[in-house]
């Protein structure tokens, strides 16, 4: 739901005459990407219907008074005035609360003859006036006469950057506006804080809006989607997201999650899943805040799921039903079984035996797997049978009570180069938001076409795949083609004693941030420095060492070392080694460190490699 705006700005600056005063460099502007997307989530900037923002037309002074109100505390909840605040903007005029709401709040003032001028394409000098009203800064805190003082305190505020207007009589543009309108959210008021907080949110650790949380602070939802959904929505989407691909809206299925901005005009779904019989739900009945389903708990996210699973709704202990997971991981609806009717294919993460509730006050024993499929979600079942931790499989389960039937994957017949624009492996075309999972050591990475492209696979390397009704590929399992599966860290500590078959090695090591130690007789390949983890981290089968590059800088996605370019990984670990001790840091404190910069690499990027570890020295 939206945070409520509780601070109303105030001050009044009067809107005059403007003149010309040199022009000035606008400074490093942010990428108009994240400007267009800080806003627009704000509702501060809105498209058309097909959001289109039209970013080169002109801003007239109706649309900038009611962007600026809308970037107060109280804009979303402006109406139409009650009566005509000036002759040229009658009530009737789309504009006109907020006009009167923009002149209540001494934002702007009319004209000498008593005109609002509505249609007037507003100056540089006008904006910035307003702007910095927003602040809290008035008349008296200006310098010269107006606007010199108001343009010099809006440069020296920052405010300019991106800004292409720059003399005090230039017309604004939409995306002027929009710059200008993100710079506002981290300039600092009059009494010293980021203007940003009077919204409700903050700046990251960069200095900038934290897009992420205010995001999430805008999102709406979650509804289900069921048939006909897109009524539920105030406006025609013109971006939709699916499980983070973007797709049309026709992707979205049945019994997906939906959030969604109506400023933004997006659409986010997730088909995040869990299937199984209902063990727990804590701390009770009456105010259920979690669940626990086929030996893992979820916490509840809406009220409709608590309803559902209280004492007051339709599901118990004992029975098997699927949880609609929200974007966080919570339940955000539930659901009987025919939600996850159907079949998915991918690899067996865990193999577990637990004992869940009757219904009835009694317990039962039963088998659960744990599977990772292509879609990049976890689905827990109960099956009979023996599975093996990193089979690959295909599950079925019945829509008419929830039978899970689980059968091992046939090697596949196929092999080939993947273009380089990662869009083709041999003759087949990835269809749009094709499912691909890379298995390495009974854990799975889901990745995305173009994180092949280039590559070579032969049939050993490709295990399953499945082509959609048009002939193109749509699902397909890896055999450790990429190493994304993998774990990677660094080895802090080794200690060897003794000799021959008295023996002992001691390592200590660090995944993520997590320290580990094992002893024991096994010597690995690796006694130092960053790693790859085969099995699990607390109790490894091999720690493998990782090929060192020269030392060298990152720009951008790489890390260039002399004339060798490396690709990072999406997940690049970044250490810093101070006192001969290491510390789990930063990419963004890799990129500003004067220090000595070194990566790590698995393979060679030919084969799919990355850089996967960099340690700052």
């Amino acid at each position: 739901m939206k945070i409520k705006r509780t601070i109303a700005a105030t001050l009044a600056v009067c809107l005059t005459l403007a003149l010309a005063l040199p022009a000035s460099a606008a400074g490093n502007a942010a990428d108009l990407d994240e400007a267009v997307q800080a806003v627009t989530a704000l509702g501060i900037v809105n498209g058309d219907g097909s959001g289109d923002l039209k970013l080169s037309q002109k801003v007239t002074r109706a649309e900038f008074v009611t962007m600026a109100v809308k970037a107060t505390p109280v804009g979303d909840g402006v109406g139409q005035a009650a009566t005509s605040p000036y002759p040229d903007v009658p009530r009737s005029h789309w504009a006109s609360g907020y006009v009167e709401a923009a002149v209540s709040r001494g934002l702007v003032t009319a004209f000498s003859d008593g005109t609002f001028r509505p249609g007037r394409e507003i100056s540089l000098a006008e904006a910035s006036s307003m702007v910095l009203s927003l602040l809290g800064y008035g008349p008296g805190d200006f310098s010269g006469s107006y606007p010199t003082g108001q343009l010099a305190m809006y440069r020296s505020l920052k405010l300019d950057r991106g800004v292409t207007a720059v003399n005090a009589s230039s017309p604004l543009t939409r995306q002027d506006a929009v710059f200008l309108f993100y710079n506002l959210l981290s300039a600092k008021t009059k009494e010293g804080a980021p203007y940003i907080q009077q919204l409700g949110h903050s700046l990251d650790a960069s200095g900038k809006p934290d897009l992420v949380s205010l995001i999430n602070g805008q999102m709406e939802g979650p509804i289900v989607a069921q048939s006909g959904w897109r009524s539920s929505l105030p406006f025609s989407p013109s971006k939709v997201y699916r499980n983070g691909s973007l797709v049309t809206a026709s992707a979205i299925q049945n019994y997906d999650i939906v959030y969604w901005n109506a400023s933004m005009g997006t659409v986010w779904a997730y088909a995040k899943k869990a299937t199984g019989p209902i063990q727990a739900i804590a701390p009770d009945r009456a105010e259920p805040t979690s669940v626990t389903v086929a030996g893992r708990t979820y916490p509840i996210e809406t009220s409709s799921a608590a309803y559902a699973l209280s004492d007051l709704g339709q599901y118990h202990l004992g029975d098997t039903v699927t949880l609609l997971l929200g974007r966080s991981g919570g339940v955000a609806s539930v659901a009987d079984v025919s939600a996850s009717a159907g079949e998915k294919v991918g690899v067996v993460t865990a193999v577990e035996k637990s004992s869940y509730p009757d219904g009835s006050g009694g317990t039962y024993t039963a088998q659960a797997v744990t599977l990772l499929a292509t879609d990049g979600q976890t689905y827990q079942y109960q099956v009979q049978g023996s599975y093996k931790t990193g089979s690959l499989v295909r599950a079925t389960v019945a829509a008419q009570g929830g039978q899970v039937t689980l059968r091992g994957l046939g090697n596949a017949s196929l092999s080939g180069k993947v273009n380089k624009e990662g869009t083709r492996l041999d003759k087949y075309t990835f269809a749009q938001g094709a499912e691909i999972l890379d298995v390495s050591d009974g854990r799975g990475a889901v990745i995305y076409p173009s994180r092949l492209a280039g590559l070579s696979l032969d049939r050993g390397e490709i295990k399953y795949y499945s082509l959609n009704p048009q002939g193109e590929i749509e699902t397909l399992i890896l055999n450790d083609v990429t190493g994304d599966a993998y774990q990677y860290g660094i080895i802090t500590r080794f200690e060897e004693t003794g000799e021959g078959m008295s023996r002992f090695c001691t390592y200590q090591y660090d995944v993520g941030g997590v320290g580990y130690a094992f002893s024991g007789t096994t010597r690995f390949p690796a006694t130092g420095g960053p790693v790859r983890i085969l099995g699990d981290p607390a109790n490894p089968d091999r720690l493998y060492p990782l090929t060192p590059a020269k030392a060298g800088q990152l720009v951008g996605s790489q890390f260039v070392a002399g004339s060798q370019r490396y690709t990072l990984s999406d997940n690049v670990a970044v250490y810093e080694q101070r006192g001969g001790q290491y510390f789990l840091s930063s990419l963004a404190r890799a990129e500003e460190s004067q220090a000595s910069l070194t990566a790590w690499y698995d393979k060679a990027e030919a084969d799919g490699g990355r850089v996967r570890v960099i340690v700052i020295k």
